[in-house]
């Protein structure tokens, strides 16, 4: 009875150790935002009228399903609203993502993405979309959940034809549950 009672003890705590220890793959799920910002055609050094040199023209709200094979890599699939204030142009941009940390011991990751604007009718702009970014990632203490901040360019070409080209620059923050 002894013998059943300690090692019943040691596999409780073997499992709690092992809940405490680094995840480094596995699915996730990524919410995120993310803004553009243009420059104010009506500011002036001395202005009286509380002006601000920039202002946002962009707004994109991100999720993303995904798979981490490790520390230094994942894919992702992300569907996202973007409305874009100055054009009045509104995307829903669903596309496939890869992720990869430049060093294995930093937290600087560049990323990269291609998919379709989704057409919803004609509020939507329909056509292709890709993206490329880099930014940092801080991790929790047991390397499972993060934060992430960086910047994604992005170019939309839709339109008839695709003729028309949209591109931006977006500062992004993320939120990563793994």
């Amino acid at each position: 009875m002894k013998q059943c009672s300690t090692i019943l003890l040691l596999f409780f705590f073997t499992t709690l150790t092992a809940q405490e220890q680094e995840k480094t793959n596995g699915f996730f799920y990524k919410p995120s935002f993310a803004f553009t910002l243009t420059t104010n055609d009506n500011y002036t050094i001395a202005n009286n009228e509380n002006e601000n040199i920039f202002n946002p023209n962009g707004l994109f709200v991100n999720n993303t399903v995904g798979y981490q094979f490790d520390l230094r890599s994942s894919i992702g699939l992300n569907v996202e609203y973007n409305h874009y204030l100055d054009q009045n142009l509104n995307f829903l941009p669903v596309y496939l993502d890869f992720a990869y940390n430049i060093f294995d011991f930093d937290v600087v990751f560049v990323r990269g993405g291609f998919g379709k604007l989704v057409d919803l009718g004609t509020d939507f702009e329909h056509g292709t979309m890709y993206k490329v970014g880099i930014g940092y990632r801080a991790f929790d203490d047991h390397f499972k959940n993060s934060w992430l901040i960086g910047l994604d360019f992005s170019r939309k070409r839709f339109g008839f034809r695709q003729s028309e080209k949209l591109s931006s620059v977006a500062i992004f923050l993320e939120f990563m549950l793994l």
